[in-house]
C-alpha cells in the first residue's frame, strides 16, 4: 500500500505552550498547620509548600493528580465545585505525599505495579487513611472513600487490605433455583 502525501493547510499548531501556575498557598490554605502535613515534610513543611505549585484545569474527568515531569500539583475545577470536601482534603493530603515522593526521586507511576499494589500509592493512602481515622471515619466510610472508577471491586477490596481498611462483606448473589 501505498502512504499518499496531504497536504496539510498552512495552520500555526504550538508545541510548547508555557504552563500556568498559581501558588499552592493562595488557594489551600491552612495547610502549612495541619499536623499530616507537617508529618509528610517535617520541619521544612512551611518552606515546601509556599514552593509549591498547583495548575487548575477544567474537566468533568479526573480529580487532582502530581506532575511526573516537575511535581508541581495538578487540580480539577470541576472535582473542587462539585466533590466532597472531606474527600477533597483528603486527596490534597494523599497528592501531597507524591509531591514528597517526586521530590525523593520516586517513581510516581512504577512501572510493573497495578494501581491497588504500587508502593507510591499505598504509602501516599496509608497517610491519608489515618488522617480519615484521626477525623472519626469509619472502615465503611473510608472504604467508600477508596472507590474510584477506574478500579473494579477486586482491585479496590486488594487498596483496602493493603492500607488498613475492613472492607465490608461481600454482597451475597441470589441462589439459583
Amino acid at each position: 500500500m501505498i502512504a499518499s502525501k496531504v497536504k496539510l493547510p498552512n495552520v500555526v499548531i504550538p508545541r510548547n505552550i508555557r504552563l500556568h501556575y498559581e501558588r499552592f498557598l493562595d488557594h489551600f490554605k491552612g495547610f502549612e498547620t495541619v499536623d499530616a502535613v507537617r508529618g509528610i515534610f517535617g520541619p521544612r513543611t512551611k518552606s515546601v509548600l509556599r514552593a509549591l505549585k498547583v495548575e487548575f484545569f477544567s474537566s468533568k474527568w479526573g480529580y487532582m493528580g502530581v506532575s511526573d515531569e516537575d511535581g508541581h500539583l495538578v487540580v480539577s475545577t470541576h472535582y473542587l465545585r462539585t466533590g466532597k470536601r472531606r474527600d477533597i482534603y483528603l486527596d490534597v493530603v494523599h497528592e501531597l505525599v507524591h509531591v514528597r515522593q517526586f521530590w525523593e526521586g520516586k517513581e510516581l507511576f512504577p512501572d510493573g505495579f497495578n494501581y491497588p499494589d504500587a508502593p507510591t500509592e499505598i504509602e501516599a493512602y496509608k497517610v491519608c487513611i489515618a488522617e480519615g481515622r484521626r477525623l472519626g471515619m469509619t472502615d465503611r466510610e473510608l472504604f467508600k472513600y477508596l472507590k474510584v472508577e477506574w478500579m473494579d471491586q477486586g482491585e479496590l477490596r486488594r487498596l483496602a487490605r493493603n492500607v488498613g481498611v475492613k472492607a465490608p462483606p461481600k454482597p451475597r448473589g441470589r441462589r439459583k433455583r
